[in-house]
C-alpha cells in the first residue's frame, strides 16, 4: 500500500514573527474559505465562504458548563498555526480503494482575559469538499474537568434552505424524511413509532446528516466525524433566522449533557459542500476526519452477501421465541414448543444451501438464544438474554458445521433489549463462543428504552456502549454491524471493524408499519443524507412486493427492479438478500443479478442524481475489471441517459440489464422486470425509463480487449 503525504507547517505568534495571527484558511482549491474572528466582546466567531459567496454567515462558537463559567467571550488569541496536509490512503473494504486526504488546517489558540486565564483551541480543516471544525480543551492549571450542560455551535445560514430532515430524536433514527423549507421545519410533532423507544425530542431540532440544496445549486450537510466520548449532536432549528445549532443529548440521570477530564478535543463538526449533488456522495470529509486504522491488519473480514432468519419474522411467518415458560418459578422448556420458531437447525441448514448455491457468504440467525419469551414489554430486561445459549431446537456445532462445509459464514445475532450491563457482563464470553466456531460478523440489536433508565441511545453514555463494544470485539477478530445504533461518524477508517449500522427507518418497516411503509422517494433521500455518514444496513432484495401470503395490509412501496438497484445505491460491505427462499427461487432470472453483485469496490462514481428524485451510481468490483450500476427513482417516472465513458478505452464489455418492464409501478404493477444482454463500449450512450418508484440495475463485464 502506497500513501503519499505532504505537510507543509507555518506557525505564526502574536509575540513572535508577526504582529496579527492567520485567521483565514482556503480550501487545496481556493473555492472554500473560512475567516475565524473574535468580536468586540472577546466571543469567537466563525464565516464560510464558497466561491467567494458567503454560506455561513458570523457564527458563534463556545460552551456552557455546569461546574464553571461558560466559554463564551472575553478570549484574545494567543497563537495561530498553519499546515497543509496531503496523502493518499487506502481502505480495507469500501466504496473504493485510495482517499484522498488533502486539507489545509488553522489551529487557533485562544485565552480568557480574566483572572482564570482558561484555554482553548478550535481547529478547523478545510478540504475542496467542506469544512470540519473542532474544540480542543488542553491541559491547564485552572480547569482540570469539565460537565458540558450544552455545546453553542452556530451555523447561520444565507438563505431558506430546501431541507431534508428526520427529528432531532434522542432514541431512534427511524423516522421518515421531511422535505420543507428551512423555515418550515417543525420536528417536535414527527414520531413516528413512539414505541421503538423513548422518541424523546425536547426541542425543535434535527438529527444528522440533513441536507439543505440553495436556489442556486450549493448543496451543503452537515454532520459530526469522529464521535468518541462524547453526546450524540443534533442541531436544533431557528426558523426565523435560519439557523442551526447544536443541541447536544443529554440524560436524565445527570444535569450534563458530556463530562471530561483534560485534556480532550469534542468530535469534528462537519459541513460537506459542493455545488451539485452527485458530489455529495462523493465526498469523503466524514472519513478524512477520522484517525488512520488503529486494528491494522483486518483481512479476517470478508464483505459478503447474506440471507437469514429475519425477514419470516418480520412478515409473521415465523417468531423469534421458541416458547419457553414459567416452571417452578424458572424459564424453562415446558414441552410446549411454539411451532413457528424461525430458528430451528433445519431451517437455517435450508438458507446455507441456498447462499452456498448461489454466491452468497453468509447467513445470519435471529432468535437463536433463549430470552425472546420475556423481554418486549418488561421494564426489568437485565439478565433476560444470554448469548450463549441456543433454544433446545437448534443446535450449534451441527449448524456451524455444516456452513463450514458449505463455505458459508453463520452471522451472529446478539438482540441486547438495551440492557446495557447485561451484554456488558456477557460481552467477552460472546465474542469468544463466536471465535470458537469461527464467525467474525455480529449484528448487535438495542431494541427499547436504555437501561439504566434515564439514559438514551444517543447520549454520551450509550456513545461509549456502542464503540466499546466494537473496539472490544476487534479483540476477537469480531466485525459489528449495529442495531438501534449511534449514528455512524466515520469510525470504521479508525476501527474497520465496525462495518455497518442501521440508523435509519429500514426496510422492515413496509411489512409492520400502520403508516404505508417507505414512500418511493424513501432511498432517494437516503443516498444524499443518511448515506453520507457511513455504510447501511438496509436489507434489499425483497422479491414478493405485497406480501399478499403474509400481509395483504401492507407492501414495499417500489418495483422489483428497484430493488436488485439497491445493491448498487445503498452501500454496504454486507448486503443482505433479504427475502425468502422461496420467494428467489420463484423468479430466478431476477435473483442472477444477486447472485453476481458485488460488495467490495475499487471506485464508486455518483453518475446523476438529485435529492429526493433519482440517483444512479456505478461501483468497480475491486480485483477485477467488472462494474455494476444502479439506479433508482422516486414516485415519478422519469428517462435517463448514461454515459459510460467511465469503461476503459479499447475494450469490449457485456452489459446484462434488470430494468422496469412494460407498465411497471411501484403499487399496480411492481414485479413487471425486462432483460436484456447487450454488447457496450465506454462510447455508449444509453437511454433508460425509469416506472414510477422504479429502477434499473446493470452487471457489466469486460468481455476483451480491442
Amino acid at each position: 500500500m502506497k500513501t503519499r503525504i505532504l505537510l507543509i507547517f507555518l506557525c505564526v505568534s502574536l509575540c513572535s514573527c508577526w504582529s496579527e495571527p492567520i485567521t483565514n484558511l482556503d480550501s487545496p482549491d481556493e473555492k472554500i474559505l473560512v475567516e475565524f474572528s473574535l468580536d468586540e466582546k472577546g466571543k469567537p466567531m466563525y464565516e464560510v465562504f464558497f466561491k467567494k459567496n458567503a454560506i455561513i454567515k458570523k457564527s458563534a462558537l463556545g460552551f456552557n458548563f455546569k461546574n464553571t463559567n461558560p466559554f463564551y467571550d472575553n478570549f484574545k488569541i494567543l497563537n495561530s498555526s498553519f499546515t497543509e496536509f496531503n496523502e493518499t490512503w487506502q481502505l480495507p473494504w469500501g466504496e473504493q480503494l485510495d482517499v484522498v486526504n488533502h486539507f489545509n488546517e488553522l489551529r487557533i489558540e485562544l485565552q480568557e482575559k480574566s483572572d482564570l486565564k482558561r484555554k482553548l483551541n478550535i481547529v478547523f480543516k478545510v478540504y475542496n469538499d467542506g469544512v470540519g471544525f473542532r474544540y480542543e480543551f488542553p491541559e491547564q492549571k485552572n480547569i482540570n474537568e469539565v460537565l458540558i450542560s450544552e455545546e453553542n455551535t452556530e451555523f447561520n445560514l444565507t438563505e431558506d434552505y430546501k431541507a431534508f430532515w428526520i427529528p432531532g430524536d434522542w432514541d431512534i433514527y427511524e423516522h421518515l424524511y421531511s422535505t420543507t423549507k428551512l423555515s418550515e421545519i417543525e420536528a417536535t410533532t414527527k414520531r413516528n413509532h413512539p414505541s421503538l423507544g423513548q422518541t424523546y425530542i425536547p426541542k425543535n431540532a434535527v438529527n444528522t446528516p440533513v441536507t439543505l440544496v440553495g436556489k442556486n445549486g450549493i448543496h451543503l450537510s452537515f454532520h459530526e466525524a469522529a464521535l468518541v466520548d462524547y453526546s450524540g449532536m443534533t442541531l436544533q432549528v431557528d426558523t426565523i433566522n435560519l439557523s442551526f445549532k447544536s443541541n447536544l443529548v443529554g440524560s436524565k440521570n445527570n444535569d450534563y449533557k458530556v463530562k471530561r477530564k483534560l485534556p480532550f478535543h469534542t468530535p469534528w463538526r462537519t459541513i460537506q459542500i459542493t455545488d451539485n449533488a452527485p458530489d455529495l456522495i462523493a465526498s469523503k470529509l466524514i472519513l478524512n476526519l477520522n484517525e488512520p486504522n488503529k486494528l491494522g491488519d483486518v483481512s479476517w473480514f470478508t464483505p459478503m452477501k447474506y440471507t437469514g432468519v429475519w425477514w419470516e419474522m418480520h412478515l409473521g411467518k415465523s417468531s423469534w421465541d421458541y416458547g419457553m415458560g414459567m416452571l417452578n418459578g424458572e424459564w424453562k422448556d415446558t414441552g410446549k414448543r411454539n411451532v413457528n420458531h424461525g430458528a430451528t437447525t433445519e431451517n437455517v441448514k435450508r438458507f446455507i444451501d441456498f447462499s452456498a448455491k448461489n454466491n452468497i457468504g453468509g447467513v445470519l440467525v435471529e432468535g437463536w438464544n433463549t430470552g425472546w419469551e420475556r423481554w418486549i414489554g418488561f421494564e426489568e430486561r437485565e439478565g433476560v438474554f444470554d448469548f450463549i445459549t441456543p433454544y433446545p431446537d437448534y443446535n450449534l456445532d451441527e449448524v456451524t458445521n455444516y456452513a463450514k462445509e458449505k463455505g458459508v459464514q453463520i452471522i451472529m445475532h446478539h438482540e441486547t433489549s438495551a440492557a446495557t450491563e447485561t451484554y456488558h457482563k456477557q460481552q467477552d464470553t460472546a465474542y469468544a463462543l463466536m471465535q470458537k466456531y469461527s464467525m467474525h460478523v455480529v449484528k448487535s440489536g438495542y431494541v427499547g428504552n436504555i437501561l439504566p433508565k434515564g439514559e438514551y441511545h444517543h447520549g454520551q453514555y450509550m456513545v461509549n456502549q456502542y464503540n466499546n463494544a466494537a473496539i472490544n470485539a476487534a479483540k476477537y477478530q469480531v466485525a459489528v454491524n449495529a442495531h438501534e445504533p449511534i449514528k455512524a461518524t466515520g469510525l470504521r477508517r479508525t476501527y474497520p471493524n465496525i462495518i455497518s449500522r442501521e440508523g435509519l427507518r429500514g426496510q422492515e418497516f413496509n411489512a409492520w408499519s400502520s403508516d404505508g411503509g417507505n414512500p418511493p422517494e424513501h432511498l432517494s433521500i437516503v443516498a444524499f443524507t443518511r448515506m453520507l455518514a457511513g455504510p447501511i444496513d438496509y436489507t434489499p432484495g425483497i422479491f414478493n412486493i405485497k406480501f399478499n401470503e403474509f400481509k395483504k395490509e401492507n407492501q414495499v412501496n417500489t418495483t422489483l427492479a428497484h430493488q436488485l438497484a439497491l445493491y448498487v445505491v445503498i452501500y454496504s460491505p454486507i448486503q443482505m438478500a433479504a427475502d425468502l427462499v422461496e420467494h428467489y427461487e420463484a423468479n430466478l432470472k431476477a435473483l442472477e443479478f444477486i447472485k453476481e453483485v458485488a460488495v467490495d469496490w475499487s471506485e464508486t462514481i455518483t453518475l446523476n442524481g438529485e435529492v429526493g428524485d433519482f440517483v444512479t451510481i456505478a461501483r468497480k468490483q475491486r480485483n477485477s475489471d467488472n462494474w455494476f450500476l444502479g439506479s433508482i427513482t422516486d414516485e415519478n417516472a422519469r428517462d435517463l441517459e448514461i454515459d459510460f465513458s467511465f469503461l476503459d478505452s479499447n475494450s469490449t464489455y457485456e452489459a446484462k440489464i434488470y430494468k422496469d418492464g412494460t407498465g411497471a409501478h411501484w403499487d399496480v404493477n411492481p414485479l413487471a422486470i425486462e432483460f436484456e444482454t447487450i454488447k457496450i463500449t465506454k462510447d455508449a450512450k444509453l437511454k433508460f425509463h425509469l416506472a414510477a418508484g422504479g429502477g434499473f440495475s446493470m452487471s457489466i463485464q469486460k468481455l476483451h480487449v480491442m
